[in-house]
């Protein structure tokens, strides 16, 4: 009879990866989760999967940083009058808070595209939906393998982001033509704490301290609203479009769970360079 026992052990570690790498896999894709998440966002609706040419997330396979890990969410219609996306769900699985963000688009908008950091907690599915203005929704999810994220202490000394907390800078690329989607940037210094992070030398928590709203708009126009949660990682960063019919001012305001408000604006006019006149943030 032969011995199997040399050939256990030399196939027992690949082997014991495999089925870890599937319970983990089987977890990250509870449908009980996403049911719960589901009914509480869209109850009955019908979600369908989306064509690669109306929506697509970008997400990396496995997280170099499960803190801030890089998002995309792209949409390939144009936002126009007659059929535009007017809101978008970032929705991560397995995060204690699983709705990272909701964002609330115009035509004004141009493109329905936003880029921005998460934290992830554990192996998990990310997803966008899109809702039309026709009140269709359409979803796509990637798998993504990272952990820890949203327990991770800051990378920023506390003394230091208290005193830049609510400091915003808003860069736009390249030159402006109107009419035309433009990119813009914008980076808020806010350490947006999750609440679930541990200080390494009290032992105590850190309260939960974080974005909770951002509101963008064009010479007095909404493109934006963004509602965001713990899932964002610290100092939070978004790239979006936005659509510019004539020289004015591309204004923001940021509004933390303390209720403090940060505002900044950049005064643009389209087909010059964009030497921007920046108004610091201020809270309140």
């Amino acid at each position: 009879m032969w011995n199997l026992m040399p050939l256990m052990r030399r196939f027992m570690p690949a082997l014991v990866l495999v089925l870890g790498s599937a319970a983990s896999l089987a977890h990250a894709s509870d449908p009980e989760a996403w049911a719960k998440i589901r009914a509480s966002l869209f109850q009955d609706r019908p979600i369908e999967e989306a064509s690669a040419d109306l929506l697509r997330l970008d997400a990396p396979n496995r997280a170099e940083d499960a803190a801030v890990v890089p998002i995309g969410i792209h949409t390939g219609i144009e936002q126009g009058s007659q059929r535009f996306v007017q809101k978008a769900w970032l929705i991560i699985d397995q995060n204690p808070s699983p709705v990272a963000a909701s964002f609330t688009y115009t035509p004004d908008s141009g493109r329905a595209d936003i880029e921005t950091r998460v934290r992830v907690n554990e192996y998990t599915l990310i997803r966008a939906v899109a809702e039309l203005n026709d009140g269709s929704l359409h979803m796509v999810s990637r798998f993504v393998k990272a952990s820890g994220g949203c327990s991770a202490p800051a990378g920023k000394d506390p003394a230091e982001a208290a005193a830049s907390l609510g400091r915003m800078k808003v860069k736009v690329d390249g030159v402006a033509e109107v009419d035309k989607p433009v990119l813009a940037q914008l980076m808020i210094s806010h350490p947006n704490d999750s609440g679930l992070a541990m200080d390494q030398l009290s032992r105590n928590y850190t309260p939960a301290h974080f974005v909770r709203e951002i509101q963008v708009s064009y010479a007095d126009r909404r493109v934006l609203t963004a509602e965001v949660d713990i899932s964002i990682s610290e100092n939070p960063n978004f790239r979006f479009y936005f659509v510019p019919h004539g020289a004015g001012e591309l204004s923001v305001e940021a509004i933390d769970s303390q209720e403090l408000h940060f505002r900044t604006a950049v005064k643009l006019d389209p087909g010059t360079n964009l030497a921007a006149s920046v108004r610091p943030a201020a809270g309140s």
